[in-house]
C-alpha cells in the first residue's frame, strides 16, 4: 500500500510539473542570474585568506590566514574609516528613512488629482539625474562665489563659506543631497501601500468626527507599518554600504578625514593599488558586519511581533 501511495504521489508531482512547465521556465532565468552573478563569484572570497597572485591563480596562491584582516584592524585609519562609514550611514537612516514616509503621507492627502500628479512628478525627477549631474549641482550650489547658498548667506549679512573644503560640512552635504535625490522615488512604495487602504475606514472616521491628522495617525500609519518595518530591516542590512561613487565625486584633500569610508578605501587599495587580497578582506569584513546587523534587526522585529523577512 505504501509503495502505491509513493508512486501515486510521484505521478501527481510529475503531472503538476508538466502542467506548470512554462512558469518554471520563467523562473529559470532569475535562478541562473543569481547562481552565475551572485553565488559563483563568492568563490573569489578565498583570496582574502591568501597572498593572491594573478600569475599563480586563486588555488595556486599561498595562504596568508588572517594576516590581511589583522593588517586592516591595526591600521592607523581603521577607526577613522569605520567612524565615517557608520556616521554617514546612520545620518542617512535617521533623516532619509522617515522623509519618504512623510512625503507619501503628505501626497496622499492632496485632494486635487492634477496637483497630486504634478507634485509626484516634481519629487520623482531628482532620481533620474545621474550621480555626476547631482554632485555637480551640489558643488555649484555651494560654490563660495556663484553658489545660491552663499548668495543667500551674503544677502543676510554673512560671509561666504567654502562648504566643500570644510570637514564638518561634508556629512550634512552628503546626507541632505542623498535625501533630496532619493526620497521621491522611495516614497512610491509607501504610496502604493496607502492606495490599498479601505476607503470605508476613512468614511467611518469622518462620521466619528476624526480630524485629518487623526486619520493619518490611526488609519494610514498602521496600514503601512508592515511596509515600514520590512523596509527598515532591509535598510539596516546595508549600514556599512556607503557607495564610493558619490564620495569620490564630492571628495577632496581638504575634507578627506571626514569623507574617506571603507568602500573608498577598498576601491583605492583594490583597483588603484592592485592589493586584491587586502581589499577583499576589507570588503568581506564589511559584508559580515552588514549581515550581523540584518540578523539583529530582524530578530528584534520578530521579538516585537512585527513583520519580518523570515
Amino acid at each position: 500500500m505504501e509503495i502505491k501511495r509513493v508512486e501515486k504521489k510521484t505521478f501527481v508531482e510529475k503531472l503538476r510539473l508538466n502542467r506548470n512547465w512554462d512558469l518554471y521556465l520563467l523562473l529559470l532565468l532569475p535562478v541562473l542570474y543569481f547562481a552565475i552573478f551572485k553565488y559563483q563569484p563568492m568563490y573569489g572570497l578565498i583570496i582574502a585568506f591568501k597572498d593572491f597572485s594573478a600569475r599563480k591563480g586563486i588555488l595556486g596562491s599561498p595562504w596568508a590566514g588572517f594576516r590581511h584582516f589583522e593588517s586592516f584592524f591595526s591600521s592607523y585609519y581603521f577607526l577613522l574609516f569605520l567612524k565615517n562609514t557608520l556616521l554617514i550611514s546612520l545620518y542617512s537612516i535617521l533623516l532619509g528613512f522617515p522623509m519618504p514616509i512623510l512625503l507619501a503621507l503628505s501626497i496622499n492627502e492632496v485632494g486635487v488629482p492634477r496637483l497630486k500628479k504634478a507634485i509626484q512628478t516634481i519629487v520623482y525627477m531628482p532620481h533620474f539625474l545621474s550621480m555626476i549631474v547631482t554632485c555637480s549641482l551640489v558643488i555649484q550650489f555651494l560654490s563660495p562665489t556663484t553658489g545660491i547658498v552663499n548668495k543667500l548667506i551674503v544677502a543676510f549679512g554673512g560671509t561666504p563659506k567654502y562648504f566643500m573644503t570644510m570637514e564638518s560640512a561634508f556629512k550634512p552635504v552628503y546626507v541632505l543631497s542623498e535625501v533630496w535625490s532619493t526620497m521621491g522615488w522611495n516614497a512610491i512604495i509607501y504610496l502604493a501601500a496607502l492606495s490599498g487602504v479601505d476607503v470605508s475606514l476613512y468614511e467611518a472616521a469622518e462620521i466619528d468626527g476624526a480630524t485629518r491628522m487623526q486619520r493619518i495617525i490611526y488609519i494610514n500609519l498602521p496600514s503601512i507599518m508592515p511596509t515600514i518595518i520590512i523596509t527598515l530591516i532591509l535598510r539596516s542590512g546595508s549600514v556599512m554600504n556607503v557607495g564610493y561613487e558619490k564620495i569620490l565625486l564630492l571628495q577632496n584633500e581638504l575634507n578627506y578625514n571626514a569623507s574617506e569610508v571603507i568602500s573608498t578605501y577598498v576601491y583605492n587599495k583594490g583597483i588603484l593599488q592592485a592589493q586584491y587580497s587586502f581589499s577583499t578582506a576589507v570588503g568581506l569584513f564589511n559584508n559580515v558586519i552588514n549581515f550581523a546587523i540584518l540578523m539583529l534587526v530582524n530578530g528584534l522585529a520578530k521579538a516585537a511581533k512585527q513583520d519580518t523577512l523570515w
